[in-house]
């Protein structure tokens, strides 16, 4: 993969600009934005940013803050799915403080925001104390945020708890967005300066990027991934009135400042903290790291077609609303882009249709899928009676990697035959052929008779980043296999029997 974005010297810039900002406090809350790990997102759309970036500037100043891990009650009873990961927003906050911990840092407390006694969010809080995870509630405050003198008193922020934190950075994080973040900084910004605590805030941000143009293609990948929230790019006109610069920030940054600026100043003072604008809020030196600026703008524009397909899934699935749609095919039009504009949305089509034509799909239902390797070449698939579309793909680009001949069988017919046998009999599955997670599983198997599929299966960590298309929606055991190899998947969404 070409690289557009130096990690390196962007965690120098990024550190350098959170330790010059708690000079000015005693403690400084630094509400985190974004994906804290695991951010793909920013990984796809700056080529060779490190997806867990934000752990590693962390674990510099690790010795110097505490974090506060927050959930939205409302996404729990929700149900709320977190995409990359394809989990609900409280599995994904139990796997994340795990992650945490697994690179050494630990989280001093979960806080669940908007609580108000939700059947889910209750049980999630059990849970959490029952794994050791010390959990604070906070009801939502009516009137937030406009009504200034109520959140700032004692039955606004006054109601929630204080969180005992030690350290001089207190980092504060979330499941997605609408988690509670904000409220909880100045929650506890209210409860320090009560105590005569000189704390401070501010905002560690790594989209949309200031000192890109408001049409970049970065930029305009991070609206197409808040489309389903309706986050808009625009000029900060705080920023362009108090210094005369150009600076990028959001629609709900922008609006709220006054009301922000108000509160923080009830709290601490009339602008003690020498905010101006909604941008002078935030740590921000994302475009310190871009080196190729070619590279990121064509990674960005794929992710934009990305989150096309996307939520035209789901759409189908009644997750977003057709507004999200309708929303993401303007931004594509900004750019000028088309669905076919992602090369392996032909190619995966062609499959299915040659699927059609040879009628040798399954039970009727004929699918495609194609992928795209590190050096370009495309490789496709269609389903059988043995493979689904994703398996097929996925077995002919380990060939075309290991350059092995396509007459060679890399899986044992006797195995193959044995698992479709067994879920046609047993689970009473509606498709016998293998999906991607059960293909691992046979060629795993194979590696032990055959030395040809030990050096496919040599070839899987090189597929870590491409990009594959399929014409339909891929089963679980497909999306769960193409998650773990870490393709970037998308689909035309027909629908046929999982």
């Amino acid at each position: 993969m070409e690289i557009g974005f130096d990690t390196k010297k962007y965690l120098e810039a990024q550190t350098e600009a959170i330790l010059d900002r708690i000079k000015k406090f005693n403690k400084l809350y630094l509400e985190f934005g974004g994906k804290f790990c695991h951010d793909f997102h920013a990984a796809r759309v700056l080529p060779g940013y490190d997806c867990n970036t934000k752990i590693k500037l962390l674990q510099s100043l690790k010795k110097n803050i505490d974090i506060l891990f927050c959930i939205n009650a409302k996404d729990i009873q929700d149900g709320k799915v977190m995409g990359d990961f394809g989990i609900t927003y409280d599995n994904a906050t139990v796997k994340l403080i795990n992650d945490l911990r697994n690179f050494g840092l630990d989280v001093t407390a979960v806080i669940i925001n908007r609580f108000n006694e939700q059947t889910a969010a209750n049980k999630f809080r059990h849970y959490l104390k029952n794994l050791g995870i010390k959990t604070y509630t906070q009801p939502e405050i009516q009137g937030y945020p406009t009504d200034i003198n109520k959140i700032v008193s004692d039955n606004g922020f006054g109601k929630n708890p204080y969180i005992k934190t030690e350290k001089p950075i207190v980092i504060v994080t979330g499941a997605g967005p609408g988690s509670g973040k904000m409220s909880t900084c100045l929650s506890q910004l209210y409860y320090d300066r009560k105590n005569g605590l000189e704390s401070g805030f501010a905002k560690f941000e790594t989209f949309p990027v200031w000192g890109l143009p408001l049409d970049h293609p970065v930029n305009i990948a991070y609206e197409a991934a808040t489309a389903d929230i309706g986050d808009i790019n625009m000029v900060d006109p705080f920023h362009l009135k108090a210094y005369n610069k150009i600076a990028i920030n959001y629609n709900r940054d922008i609006e709220n400042f006054n009301i922000m600026q108000g509160i923080l100043n009830k709290i601490v003072g009339k602008n003690s903290l020498n905010y101006n604008s909604p941008t002078d809020m935030c740590v921000n030196m994302t475009k310190t790291g871009i080196i190729n600026n070619k590279i990121v703008e064509e990674a960005a524009k794929q992710e934009i077609m990305r989150r096309y397909f996307r939520y035209k899934k789901e759409a189908l699935r009644g997750i977003v609303s057709t507004k999200t749609v309708n929303r993401i095919e303007k931004l594509m039009l900004i750019l000028k882009l088309k669905p076919i504009d992602r090369k392996v949305v032909e190619p995966a089509r062609e499959a299915a249709a040659q699927a059609k034509v040879s009628g040798k799909g399954h039970k009727g239902f004929f699918c495609g899928a194609a992928i795209q390797l590190a050096d370009s070449t495309i490789v496709a698939g269609k389903n059988s009676s043995l493979l689904h579309a994703e398996s097929a793909a996925i077995l002919n680009a380990l060939k075309n990697l290991a350059k092995i001949p396509d007459k060679i069988d890399l899986l044992p017919l006797g195995i193959l035959k044995q698992i479709t046998a067994l879920k046609a009999a047993i689970t009473k599955s509606y498709s016998e052929s293998l999906n991607v997670e059960e293909l691992l599983i046979t060629l795993s198997i194979s590696v032990t008779t055959n030395p040809t599929a030990e050096l496919a299966m040599s070839k899987l960590k090189e597929l870590k980043g491409c990009e594959m298309h399929v014409t339909h929606l891929p089963s679980q055991g497909d999306e769960a296999g193409l998650r773990n190899l870490q393709i970037n998947l998308t689909t035309d969404s027909l629908l046929i029997p999982d």
